[in-house]
């Protein structure tokens, strides 16, 4: 029996449902409309921000298919040195969320390929409202104008308890979500991909993250499931500055660090779940914060798949599959150094958690981990076990950028799961979770 993942299923059925039996209000948006018009189907409006003035607690926004196309004088405000094109500050409530939704099974894109603001760092969705909903659609072609160290991004969360569902945010050249603040909110089934800052620094793509979270102190609970990111020329998902936990769960990075023709760029990191190398003792959150990442899978990412990234607290890695990447686990901590002199040297990471994890055709498997201070147990590289393709099922990697399920839902594959008789079946621990047979396997794909 496969593990069913945690908020898999629609978030929004429900809400969809106690919106429609409260009488809530439907607002349209098209690529065709009018933002003069009432909102109906019939005479839809044509912008996010005007069907945000029209919404209410409760209150549904329908995006029709087709593409938008996002002009420059459409941003909504300039601050400092940001750029803010959509500026979604109005809250739902727990009982009454705003809703923004893809009309049935239609595909919405907002390319925002016109909009170079220059000198300000782009942000296509500024979110700082709470209790809201996004569904549905694609975030394509987003800017960058400054040639020195910047960033720009398809979405900003500020806010809490936001739910990003279904979303894409691909062939652009900013970070895909970007989380600074705001607890409670679940980045579920997204996609971010081929994006790549080629203007600033050299067009090395430095800044460029599939997916980045980093909550400011007080902003708990964010959790990331089933989302895929692949070919970012940073990191497919990095919590460098992250002063708060979070939770990546079931989720895919391939190919990061690279071009699509697998030319070198950024980092290239599939899950950079730590950080504050650099930061001076004094300045370092308290606590530090304990990063989750379980039943992931990393394939192919330049540097890392699994990297804790300097960080100074050990970080739970539970039942994860790694494959052809640099280093497919790399622990790597900064020096705990109390009086401030040495915080930049490095030392093999302590107090982690690392059971149930599969690694297979790395650079190397294992790095940079101080095993006897740590909690290791039932992993590839601590088995004893010699690995050969004859243990999975398939090792075509071609499987992971195939189409979503109907619900969203990550794509059905074969890729690194168990072959009848592999000597990983039944060889973990128990974690937590529930598995099939007498005991967990080893690997994010527990076998049926």
């Amino acid at each position: 029996m496969a593990r069913i993942l945690p908020g898999a299923t629609s978030a929004l059925v429900l809400i969809a449902t106690l919106a429609h039996a409260c009488g809530a209000a439907e607002y349209v948006i098209a690529p065709d409309g009018d933002d003069a018009h009432t909102g109906t189907l019939a005479q839809p409006f044509a912008s996010v921000t005007r069907a945000q003035a029209a919404a209410a607690p409760g209150d549904t926004v329908l995006i029709r298919g087709g593409t938008y196309h996002v002009r420059e004088e459409q941003i909504a405000r300039k601050v400092g040195i940001f750029a803010h094109v959509f500026t979604l500050d109005k809250s739902g409530t727990q009982a009454a969320p705003i809703n923004y939704v893809a009309y049935h099974d239609e595909q919405p894109v907002f390319d925002f390929a016109q909009v170079r603001a220059e000198g300000l760092r782009i942000i296509a969705f500024h979110v700082s409202g709470s209790w809201l909903r996004f569904k549905g659609f694609a975030v394509t072609g987003v800017q960058v104008t400054i040639k020195t160290h910047t960033q720009s991004e398809c979405f900003e969360n500020l806010g809490s308890d936001n739910i990003y569902e279904n979303l894409a945010m691909h062939d652009g050249q900013a970070i895909g979500l970007y989380l600074v603040g705001g607890s409670d909110n679940l980045i579920l089934n997204c996609d971010a991909y081929r994006n790549h800052d080629h203007v600033s620094e050299d067009g090395s793509g430095g800044n460029t993250d599939g997916f980045g979270c980093h909550p400011r102190s007080g902003s708990t609970g964010n959790v990331f499931r089933g989302c895929r990111a692949w070919f970012n020329s940073d990191d497919g998902y990095d919590c460098i500055t992250a002063c708060e936990a979070v939770v990546f769960d079931h989720c895919w990075a391939m190919d990061n660090g690279y071009s699509t023709s697998f030319t070198g760029l950024g980092d290239g990191n599939g899950f950079k779940a730590g950080g504050w190398a650099r930061t001076p003792t004094a300045r370092l959150p308290r606590p530090m914060p304990r990063h989750t990442v379980r039943f992931c899978l990393a394939v192919h990412n330049r540097a890392s798949g699994f990297y804790a990234n300097h960080h100074l607290q050990g970080g739970d890695w539970l039942g994860n599959s790694a494959y052809r990447n640099g280093n497919d686990y790399n622990m790597l901590e900064r020096v705990n150094d109390a009086d401030g002199e040495h915080f930049d040297l490095n030392v093999p990471g302590a107090g982690h958690v690392l059971k149930n994890n599969l690694g297979y055709k790395g650079g190397r498997e294992l790095t940079n981990l101080d095993a006897a201070h740590s909690e290791v147990a039932a992993n590839s590289f601590d088995l004893g076990l010699t690995i050969t393709d004859a243990d999975f099922i398939s090792v075509d990697e071609a499987q992971l950028v195939q189409p979503r399920k109907a619900d969203g839902s990550l794509p059905d594959v074969t890729f690194m799961h168990l072959a009848p008789g592999s000597q990983f079946i039944d060889r973990g621990v128990e974690i937590g979770f529930p598995f099939a047979g007498k005991h967990p396997d080893v690997g994010c794909f527990e076998s049926r």
